[in-house]
């Protein structure tokens, strides 16, 4: 079976047609592999629909359940069926209307926060459908009118969604045919025979799993190569910021105890990326920007910067790479001692809040001293202006490193140690981030190359929006190209640097939207097909 839950209502609230029938229901309705169709309807303790359940057949004898919920208040009402129609989900369709700018507004603002937290990091595919012809035709240019304009929702704002989602951006201009059937249903049925194919794998492992043992093993003979099979590759973004901090390449920071006797190193720009305290204490923030008294003093009372030489003159503004790393007293012993585990916490993506309580009420063996300790953990990591409770904290309440940290830094200057120089621009960028995320890059930055001694690094062969998106990639762990042209450029830098998990994402794009793209807009665009191939061999 396939379930699909589909949030969101496709009318703009100001429609005089209330009839149109949904987006749902009109692919059920008009879809050649639809059969059997039936529908119920479910309402909350007040009496107002909820959602419709449809049950149906597809590709022949496949069982189709689909909840729609045109109302996101269910989220609010009823949070237990909310979860429950996610957690169950193999595919979710999230619909607006391109005309109503105030409830997609309220969608990204209070809703897809939701929707991130449940999908808790499960790999489910998303579609986000714009649905509507935009109708802002010529602005008024009356004064009064101003509170009219620009009340579309944007192409990019939709794209800008889907990127923060890991989702499939669609736009249907209309619920006819063409956008129905080939457009999203096309879409829609490659990932329902994706998550049919993942089924029916996990489903033959278990049962190999269960004979195994009852039956006589055949020799293993060696098997004939077989092409790979396109699928998602897990993350392996916080593995690769913890790797760092245990290799120490790139490290710009070593923290010491008052008597100099052991060194502790790290990097700045993941410390800053998840900490407030760490910006104070690296110059990133002032101390007019920190309006939190208790970030300020615990800064004040458990580190000293120690004062060196201040860093060759460069003439792009960055510190050159052989500069010693910046050395931070550690005044509080006990912290001190316990700093190890509290870096593994931070650079493992800080969702082990429990293991990080074990390990230093094990290494203290003292209750007052290891509450003292978590309780300047709580401070270092907390957001400025807002309430730190000590007491039940757990692992979501702490602020943690994952791909949002790291974009405030992404092409900025603040705290680079690397200039790469494209047609011309030049685009700052942290060696610690890409050594960790990048193989290729952590080889030519550690070895007996020009670049492990450059400030000002050139790259070619790549377009300067292309590389963007690559090291945005590497900052952020997502990719959300915006046409199969865009997404080819980036599969082939890529393969350049060797990144596998971002070649299987641009891979997938671009197989997605051709087996989705009709024949006759295929050919009204400026794809070649004899170059496609040339690219994929």
């Amino acid at each position: 079976s396939v379930n699909i839950v589909a949030f969101g209502n496709e009318r703009d609230g100001f429609s005089e047609d209330s009839q149109q029938p949904s987006l749902i229901w009109s692919y059920l309705g008009r879809s050649a592999l639809i059969s059997q169709i039936d529908s119920s309807f479910s309402a909350s303790y007040v009496g107002n629909q909820i959602f419709t359940e449809y049950q149906a057949c597809v590709f022949g004898n496949v069982r189709l359940v689909v909840h729609d919920c045109p109302v996101w208040d269910i989220f609010d009402s009823d949070w237990y069926t909310s979860y429950r129609l996610i957690g169950g989900a193999d595919i979710i369709v999230i619909k607006y209307s391109v005309n109503d700018k105030t409830s997609f507004q309220e969608l990204k603002d209070s809703y897809v926060p939701m929707v991130k937290k449940a999908l808790n990091h499960c790999s489910v595919p998303v579609i986000i459908s714009a649905i509507g012809a935009r109708k802002n035709g010529v602005p008024c240019t009356c004064p009064l009118c101003t509170s009219d304009r620009r009340s579309c929702v944007t192409t990019s704002e939709g794209v800008q969604l889907a990127k923060e989602l890991g989702a499939t951006y669609l736009e249907l201009h209309t619920l006819n045919d063409f956008y129905i059937q080939k457009y999203f249903g096309g879409v829609l049925e490659y990932f329902m025979i994706q998550s049919l194919n993942q089924k029916s794998s996990e489903k033959m492992k278990k049962r190999k799993k269960t004979q195994k043992c009852h039956r006589v093993q055949p020799p293993q003979l060696e098997q004939p190569e077989k092409m790979p099979i396109l699928k998602g590759e897990a993350s392996h973004y916080n593995a690769d910021l913890h790797n760092l901090l245990c290799c120490c390449q790139c490290a710009d920071v070593a923290f010491y105890p008052e008597d100099f006797s052991t060194a502790v190193e790290a990097h700045k720009i993941i410390l800053c990326s998840v900490s407030h305290l760490f910006m104070l204490l690296f110059g990133v923030k002032s101390l007019s920007n920190t309006h939190d008294a208790s970030i300020v003093q615990l800064a004040q009372s458990l580190f000293v910067v120690e004062a060196g030489d201040p860093f060759p003159s460069s003439p792009h503004g960055v510190p050159p790479p052989c500069v010693l790393p910046v050395r931070v007293v550690v005044k509080d012993s006990v912290f001190c001692s316990c700093l190890p585990d509290i870096l593994h916490f931070i650079y493992s993506g800080a969702f082990q809040w429990e293991q990080l309580e074990e390990d230093i009420k094990k290494k203290l063996k003292d209750p007052d001293k290891t509450e003292l300790v978590l309780e300047k953990v709580k401070c270092i990591l907390k957001t400025p202006g807002k309430l730190n409770t000590v007491k039940d904290c757990k692992s979501h309440q702490i602020k943690q490193l994952n791909n949002t940290s790291l974009r405030l830094f992404f092409n900025t200057p603040v705290l680079a140690d690397v200039i790469f120089k494209i047609q011309g621009a030049m685009v700052p960028a942290h060696r610690a981030v890409l050594v960790a995320r990048c193989e290729v890059m952590a080889a030519m930055f550690n070895g007996n190359y020009l670049e492990a001694n450059s400030i000002l690094v050139p790259v070619y062969g790549v377009s300067k929006d292309t590389f963007l998106s690559f090291l945005e990639y590497l900052y952020t762990d997502s990719c959300c190209p915006v046409s199969i042209l865009q997404a080819m450029s980036l599969l082939i830098c890529a393969e350049m640097y060797q990144v596998m998990r971002l070649q299987h994402i641009c891979e997938l794009y671009i197989i997605t939207q051709l087996q989705s793209m009709p024949s006759r807009e295929l050919a009204s665009t400026s794809l070649s097909i004899v170059s496609l191939l040339k690219k994929a061999k």
